[in-house]
């Protein structure tokens, strides 16, 4: 076996290694830029720029928000639903979005429904 390598020279650069990341706080910036959604234009009219959580990249909301929680935990005042808690504003949601079907049904009947 010979030690030595024929052939082109293999370049050890971090540019040509794709593994390699130079700047990882580059990349993290980059990560970091707010989603543009997409913007009708309107002739005449100047296009609404997205402002406050909407501008920003779903992953720092997300980061904020997971923070919020923890903050929320730690001092107290979170609150955790128990499943009897949880089965209550389950029932007052489906009264609430039935509402109407059972108000037609109580004029075509006459009879008050559950």
């Amino acid at each position: 076996m010979s030690a030595a390598i024929t052939g082109p020279e293999p370049q050890a650069t971090n540019q040509q290694n794709p593994q390699v990341d130079p700047d990882p706080e580059q990349r993290e910036r980059e990560e970091l830029t707010p989603d543009r959604p997409p913007q009708q234009v309107v002739e005449g009219e100047k296009p609404k720029r997205p402002r406050g959580f909407a501008a920003m990249d779903r992953k720092l909301v997300s980061e904020i928000a997971r923070k919020g929680g923890k903050a929320a935990h730690s001092a107290g005042t979170a609150h955790e639903f128990t499943s009897e808690e949880a089965r209550i504003a389950g029932r007052k949601g489906g009264r609430a979005t039935h509402a109407k079907r059972r108000k037609a049904i109580e004029e075509q009947t006459g009879k008050p429904g559950e």
